[in-house]
Formats: C-alpha cells, sequence, structure tokens
C-alpha cells in the first residue's frame, strides 16, 4: 500500500503486540511473517458439491488468491451456503431459495466484518448467489468485486446441443407420451457435461451480465466459460483488480450508481434475460441506497430492443454468446493486460 493510502481496517486486527494472539492463531491456519505485513483480502466462495453451477469454484478460488499474492495482499477464503434452483424446484427445497439469497448477503457480511477485511472477492455461480454476492458488498462498501463462475458447456443428443432446458421440455414429452424412458434417460446424461450454471440466458447468466453492467463484475471476466482454459487467467486477474481497487480505494459506493442499475435494466431487456433481475435489482437497490422502482423496468424495457437471439426465448446458448463476442474482447484486451501483469 502506499503512503497515501488509507489505514487498513486489518490493522485493528492482526498490528501491534497486543494482537499476538490472533496472530498465533491465524498462523496455526497457514500464515507467516510476511502475510501480516499485507493487506487481509477476504475471498468469499459459494462452492457447493449440490449442482454444477458453483461445483468448480474451488479450483477457482486458488488462481483468485494465487492473483491477490502476486498484487501484494493475504487471500483468506470461507465459503457460504448456495441452493441450486435446477435442482429443487418442484419440490418442498425450492422454498428455500429466496432465503438462501439473504442468508448468503448476511454470512459474507458477517465474516468479513467480524475479520476487518480489507476488500473482498465474492465467487458465484448460480441464481441467488449473485445478487447475494452483489447485495453483501453494497453493504459493506469496501473495495470488492464479483467473479461468475461461467456458463455451463451445452451437451449434446443425437447429433445437436442441448440444454437442461431440453431436459425439462422432454419431460413434458414423456408425460405426454412421446418420449421414451430409455431416450429420456439419454437425454438427462448427456444434457449437463460439467461444471457451469445454465447455459441459457436464465437468472444466473442474465444476473452475471448484471454484474458487468454495474461494474462491480470486471467486464470480459464472467462470460468466460466454467470449464474455458481462459478461466484460471480470468481468476488470476481478478485478484490482481480487487487489490488495485484497494490501492485506488474504490468501493462499490462509486460503482453501483443509478445510472449503473439502469445501464443493467437495458442490458438485461436486451438479451431477453430473466424477470428474475426485477426482484434482485431492486434488493441490491436497496442495499446501495439508491431509489429504484418496479416502473423504472417498464420506462427502460419499453425502449429498449432485443438485440441477443439467447436461450430460453431463443437459439444461441450462453457460451455462444462468448464465442462470438466476447472471445475477441477476452484476446485483445484481457490476455495482453494479464500478461502485461506477468512481467
Amino acid at each position: 500500500m502506499s503512503e497515501s493510502s488509507p489505514k487498513l481496517r486489518s490493522s485493528a486486527l492482526i498490528g501491534g503486540a497486543s494482537r499476538a494472539g490472533a496472530r498465533a492463531m491465524l498462523r496455526a491456519c497457514g500464515l507467516k511473517d510476511d502475510d501480516f505485513k499485507k493487506p487481509l483480502i477476504g475471498v468469499a466462495n459459494t462452492w457447493i458439491e449440490i449442482g454444477p453451477c458453483n461445483y468448480h469454484l474451488r479450483e477457482l478460488a486458488e488462481h483468485v488468491k494465487a492473483g491477490i499474492r502476486k498484487a501484494g495482499g493475504t487471500p483468506l477464503e470461507f465459503n457460504t451456503v448456495s441452493i441450486s434452483d435446477g435442482i429443487t424446484m418442484g419440490t418442498e427445497g425450492m422454498k428455500a431459495s429466496l432465503i438462501s439469497r439473504e442468508v448468503i448477503a448476511d454470512s459474507i457480511e458477517l465474516v468479513t466484518r467480524g475479520n476487518l477485511f480489507d476488500a473482498l472477492v465474492v465467487l458465484v455461480g448460480c441464481d441467488k448467489t449473485i445478487p447475494g454476492g452483489i447485495m453483501a458488498l453494497a453493504r459493506l462498501d469496501i473495495p470488492g468485486l464479483i467473479l461468475y463462475g461461467g456458463s455451463i458447456a451445452p451437451g449434446e443428443f443425437e447429433g445437436h446441443p442441448v440444454t437442461i432446458q431440453d431436459v425439462y421440455e422432454a419431460i413434458g414429452s414423456h408425460s405426454s407420451g412421446k418420449m421414451s424412458d430409455a431416450r429420456l434417460l439419454e437425454l438427462e446424461k448427456s444434457a449437463c457435461p460439467g461444471a457451469g450454471a445454465c447455459g441459457g440466458q436464465f437468472t444466473a447468466n442474465t444476473m452475471a451480465l448484471v454484474t458487468e453492467f454495474l461494474g462491480i463484475g470486471p467486464m470480459g471476466l464472467s462470460g468466460v466459460p466454467a470449464t474455458n482454459q481462459g478461466k484460471a487467467a480470468a481468476g488470476e486477474l481478478a485478484g490482481e483488480m480487487v487489490m488495485d481497487l484497494l490501492r485506488r480505494n474504490i468501493s462499490p459506493s462509486k460503482i453501483i450508481t443509478k445510472t449503473a442499475i439502469e445501464n443493467a435494466i437495458a442490458g438485461v431487456a436486451a438479451t431477453g434475460g430473466s424477470t428474475n433481475s426485477v426482484l434482485h435489482l431492486l434488493a441490491i437497490a436497496n442495499e446501495a441506497k439508491l431509489p429504484l422502482s418496479i416502473d423504472d423496468f417498464d420506462r427502460i424495457s419499453s425502449k429498449t430492443p432485443i438485440i441477443a437471439d439467447l436461450k430460453p426465448g431463443g437459439r444461441f446458448v450462453a457460451t455462444d454468446l462468448f464465442a462470438l463476442d466476447q472471445l475477441q474482447f477476452w484476446q485483445h484486451f484481457v490476455l495482453p493486460t494479464y500478461i502485461q501483469h506477468q512481467r
């Protein structure tokens, strides 16, 4: 940190002789002398092994932490909860989904305040983890960012790409006698080939887009699919970016503005995104102490054309959007920046 930077919050936790007890306990977790001389950066992980959206975030967190260390910080990872809408819907468990958003925001806030972190990276995947993470950052208002785990790759069934949407449509076909048990099982086994959030412009990908339009998620990094080879570099770069935010003392209140929220609404409308964004953006605006009403959504959406042909209403999946548009952004801007940081 430069001499002009504000005093680190974490100094009250680990600085001076009186904090020897705290340091002794943190040494048991692997911290060493040099680690106590650096800012403490929380890495809030929504990893679970109960669904593909967040399944890979343990591995992604390692790359984020590497970026933080490289840029002069001490990363400390912690976990919170997650509920998969895709798995629980249609059952009693779905009632836990929206509640989980509040628990996610509360738990991230609690651990961050309790440990006096200087900055925060929040790793998110499925539907409620994204708004929950944004809400926590807005509430805490310390330097921080969101990193989305990325979309799942499409599966292949009978020679054509498929997503979880095709499975749910097939359930209807099966119930009406138009699809056999064997074909439904084959589709079930093919639709989700690995880690990542549901492939269409459903809630997860919609809210990932929202993070970028708000500015709280680095542009171009969220769009890298979950299993794409560039995701590791995206994670490391996000770790370096949060250190830059800390050095410049840029907090979420300087990023999430009314204009940013209106841009996010326009982005959702332009991509045919999930109507759940209304529910979540209202909550985010509330945490950011910004005025927003449901009438704002109608005002903005009514004058915004749909320009993306994405599922569930269109033909393409989120990884197609990355391949067509963001890959060029990644190659010409993000990777050169990343390589520059390695020198």
